[in-house]
């Protein structure tokens, strides 16, 4: 068997074992959204859930995964940005920084599960937090830093140094130059890892079962004080989020229509995720294009 033939038939089995992958997880995908579009209504998407009554919906649940989301992104994305900066441009090869990425890739790979009961054990327990939406948001700020500070260090990275010298052979300083030049330069890179890390974040639940906790209290949209309970901006509430409330409903199994609204809410949380993905896809290409006049 000569080299091109070899090369064909590897180049086939490669192909064949990318193909098996991609219809594997389209048939899971399929799978979901089959089952649970059709059980997706406006009512569904706005009404509070029922426990032990048919009907109820997803309203609070959606809120309250979007709003947690939007706390850890608060939290995480400013330090996020200064590690991978300091990481990228100031940090000096030695032991020192070798231990700091070697934790940095320690934490990217805990098992989110174990994320949670530090959340629970520091946060809910030894800071008197309780169950609410910032333990939650805390923890996930620890599950998701890792990799957020990775992707900004990689970004900055992948500015090529002449882009440095410029800003430097211009006057400015070294921070101006990271601030106005290099930062701008990966920002497309920066805000895809951002959309993607929101999306990873917007489908956990292991962590926010021992920090958020399992229950969603009724809320008043119209109450704008964020020390009241039942108002959606308080961040010292119970949370249950929509991957926490998919859990929920599968394991207690209190709901008549239990299965209708998993599914339902199973094919919301898929369709919200991959909308995150292509948003980081679509965004990404916009600002370089901008930013490069390509």
């Amino acid at each position: 068997m000569n080299a091109k033939k070899v090369d064909k038939f590897a180049t086939g089995v490669l192909y064949g074992i990318a193909s098996i992958i991609v219809l594997i997880l389209a048939s899971l995908l399929a799978f979901i959204l089959i089952r649970g579009i059709p059980h997706i209504s406006w009512h569904f998407l706005t009404s509070p859930s029922k426990t032990f009554e048919a009907g109820g919906g997803i309203g609070i649940q959606l809120f309250n995964s979007f709003y947690l989301l939007f706390i850890t992104m608060v939290i995480s994305i400013p330090i996020s940005l200064g590690a991978g900066i300091y990481l990228s441009e100031y940090a000096k090869k030695n032991w020192v920084t070798g231990i700091i990425r070697t934790s940095i890739e320690i934490l990217s790979s805990l098992p989110s599960v174990v994320v949670g009961l530090f959340g629970f054990l520091i946060f809910v327990l030894q800071a008197g937090l309780g169950f609410s939406i910032i333990s939650g948001a805390l923890a996930l700020t620890f599950f998701n830093l890792p990799l957020l500070t990775r992707n900004v260090e990689e970004s900055l990275r992948a500015v090529h140094f002449t882009q440095r010298e410029a800003g430097l052979a211009l006057g400015l300083s070294r921070w101006e130059t990271v601030i106005k030049v290099v930062v701008p330069e990966a920002l497309p890179g920066i805000l895809t890892g951002v959309i993607l890390g929101a999306g990873r974040i917007f489908g956990e639940a292991a962590a926010l079962i021992y920090t958020a906790g399992q229950s969603a209290p009724a809320l008043d949209f119209t109450n704008w004080n964020p020390l009241s309970i039942s108002s959606p901006l308080n961040i010292f509430r119970q949370a249950e989020t929509l991957a926490v409330h998919i859990w929920k409903v599968n394991s207690e199994g209190n709901m008549p229509d239990g299965a209708a609204v998993s599914a339902g809410a199973s094919a919301v949380l898929i369709l919200a995720v991959l909308l995150f993905n292509f948003l980081a896809r679509f965004i990404g290409k916009r600002i370089h294009k901008k930013m490069t006049s390509a």
